[in-house]
């Protein structure tokens, strides 16, 4: 009841979940060029996740898994990759938009896991191994698939939950629900951690069970999150947030129109990919001074990677700012001495400086 009324005052102050104003990026999360400075090592088209399997490091491509190494395909499938998850003993966990989830390799090659859940996980955007037998899911939405994302975040999504698959002895448990786009997953000393783009924040689920936010109100909206070397964590930040986009997330009749009538590409919504043409929304003045993209103007796109401490605190971060080319960074990974970013937007995967981007106070 107290939550009811409260959302109420909310909305006719503007404050809460009904504010459209946005957390400036300040201290930590300071802007530089970073990322745009950042050694390319591999240019494809639109790669999306990182891992390293058997000794190989591994990167999404369309319906492709490729290897670092030579950028030449390993597997391929009928239909977009959405995750990658890699286990200790070298089995590899797919997941694919709209067909579920496959495992190739280890002791549960070939295993059918819609048949453990009794369903087919059609949105699977994050996957995780604890162990060989046990296998985190994260379903992005209940209503749309991974590459239809702005719809979900359009339609003010919250149908996305996480599940924990037993692979040994073949059953399912749906750990947490009504989630605005789980994006990533991540294993703490303490239990799982969860990135929620819509909601711009990470959950920590506790082993008993127990939700916590350590960080919240981030400026952007987070994606895949993984393990950092002597301690804390990655986190990638596929998108910004802006006051306009804010606002349009209040107004269901503008969203609706906009949804009906206007090709994705051109919504007033997150994007990937810097902008290129003028029928996109934010052009003109607010962007382009003397036929220059100012660096600090507003943008639908961005490339941020954040350090996180032990304790989810911001201690670091690498930036391609709005006149930048490197956006959308989906996943970024440690692997063998190597910070490694998929800009999905900017078509590379990176090398970035591992200690770099820490703001002296």
């Amino acid at each position: 009841m107290i939550a009811f009324f409260q959302r109420k005052l909310d909305k006719i102050r503007g404050s809460g979940d009904a504010a459209v104003t946005v957390p400036s990026m300040d201290g930590a999360l300071r802007p530089n060029q970073l990322v745009e400075e950042a050694e390319p090592i591999c240019r494809t088209e639109q790669p999306d996740m990182i891992c390293e399997c058997g000794g190989e490091i591994l990167f999404s491509t369309g319906n492709q898994v490729c290897a670092l190494s030579d950028g030449r395909e390993r597997y391929a499938f009928d239909t977009t990759v959405s995750a990658l998850a890699a286990g200790s003993d070298g089995a590899l966990a797919v997941g694919l938009a709209n067909d579920g989830i496959r495992l190739i390799g280890g002791p549960h090659d070939g295993k059918d896991l819609a048949a453990m859940l009794g369903r087919t996980l059609n949105c699977p955007v994050a996957l995780l191994f604890d162990g060989a037998d046990t296998l985190f899911v994260a379903n992005g939405s209940e209503n749309f698939s991974p590459n239809d994302w702005k719809h979900d975040l359009m339609s003010r999504g919250q149908t996305g939950s996480v599940w924990r698959i037993d692979l040994a002895a073949g059953s399912a448990e749906r750990l947490m629900g009504d989630l605005a786009w789980p994006f990533g997953l991540g294993l703490g000393a303490d239990g799982l951690v969860i990135t929620e783009s819509w909601r711009h924040r990470v959950l920590h689920r506790t082993r008993d069970g127990g939700v916590k936010t350590p960080l919240w109100d981030l400026p952007g909206y987070p994606a895949r999150i993984s393990p950092a070397s002597g301690g804390g964590w990655w986190l990638a930040v596929f998108a910004p947030r802006n006051p306009l986009i804010e606002f349009i997330l209040r107004e269901p009749g503008f969203r609706e129109r906009m949804i009906e009538e206007i090709d994705p590409d051109y919504w007033a919504a997150p994007s990937l990919e810097a902008s290129t043409t003028f029928l996109q929304p934010l052009q003109g003045g607010a962007q382009v001074h003397l036929g220059v993209v100012k660096p600090w103007a507003p943008s639908q796109s961005y490339g941020l990677v954040i350090r996180l401490d032990e304790m989810f605190r911001p201690v670091a971060s690498q930036h391609s700012r709005a006149d930048g080319k490197r956006h959308g960074i989906t996943s970024v990974a440690e692997v063998d001495g190597q910070l490694l970013a998929a800009s999905k937007g900017g078509n590379l995967v990176l090398r970035l400086m591992q200690d770099r981007g820490v703001v002296q106070t």
